[in-house]
């Protein structure tokens, strides 16, 4: 409506409150295709898992005065880092032997988003990646990596290690590990290597297609315990399952990965009077 004389009375009906007149406030507009791309862009996946402690508030490292041995310090809410009787990692030595029912790995070419954290360097994934621990289904949501490795077998660290994060309905976590020695180029990583961002961001970017499937070992046995997320809060009730056979990168590979990240491994915790099991059938 456009106003062509000074009439007062008009000017003070313009003036007035629109709810007055009980008239509706305007609608919202409809967002465009390029803002809901760009929302989708920066969903970041739920904020229980290791993931969420890159994005707070409170600072922590992997060395000095907010290093794992400060974690708990650091606030409120991480006091399992310092207290917990169930963290992780551990070191994977004197285990019991036992035949397990094999996880069922159900993953498919998926669409990935990438972000470094400042932590590590992870790949968000697209629902419809599942595993099946004892008959409860846990959906995958992201994997990330840590050089050198987390676990340590007998003593022993490896390389680096992938790890698998899965969360069932009722938000139960189920972690797969998986320790990476340095040896043959592993051509099951090219794509999604070559997608490394080397600066820390906050939104990630497009990763392409990957298949979590081929990234594991042909063997699929499993080192099994009760633990914890390996980054504050140090959350405990988590299953882990880390493999018993390694996979291979190459120095370069090894080395991409290295050059953009520090050492980002927690050291191993105390296994106390939990049970650890080794799968024996293959």
């Amino acid at each position: 409506m456009t106003v062509r004389g000074r009439n007062p009375l008009l000017l003070l009906i313009l003036a007035l409150p629109v709810g007055l007149f009980g008239c509706a406030q305007p609608a919202e507009p409809e967002p465009t295709a390029a803002a809901t791309e760009a929302a989708a862009v920066v969903t970041l996946p739920e904020p229980t898992l290791e993931v969420a402690a890159a994005h707070s508030e409170v600072h922590w490292t992997y060395e000095g005065a907010e290093g794992p041995g400060h974690w708990a310090d650091l606030a409120e809410g991480n006091e399992a880092c310092g207290s917990g009787k169930a963290q992780s990692p551990i070191d994977l030595a004197g285990y019991a032997g036992e035949d397990l029912a094999d996880i069922t790995f159900s993953y498919l070419p998926t669409k990935t988003n990438v972000v470094n954290n400042g932590h590590t360097i992870q790949f968000n994934y697209d629902e419809g990646n599942t595993i099946e621990i004892d008959g409860t289904t846990y959906n995958l949501l992201q994997m990330h990596f840590h050089a050198p490795s987390e676990h340590s077998v007998d003593g022993k660290l490896a390389d680096a290690e992938m790890h698998l994060v899965h969360k069932s309905a009722d938000d139960g976590l189920a972690v797969v590990g998986v320790l990476i020695n340095k040896g043959a180029e592993n051509a099951a990583f090219k794509g999604i290597w070559s997608h490394l961002p080397d600066e820390v961001e906050e939104v990630g970017t497009d990763a392409g297609l990957v298949m979590a499937d081929e990234l594991l070992p042909a063997v699929r046995t499993t080192y099994r315990y009760d633990g914890s997320l390996t980054t504050p809060p140090c959350t405990e009730g988590v299953k882990w399952n880390v493999m018993t056979t390694p996979i291979e990168m190459s120095e370069a590979q090894l080395a991409a990965f290295s050059e953009i990240v520090d050492p980002n491994n927690r050291p191993v915790q105390p296994l106390g009077d939990r049970a650890l099991v080794e799968d024996t059938t293959p």
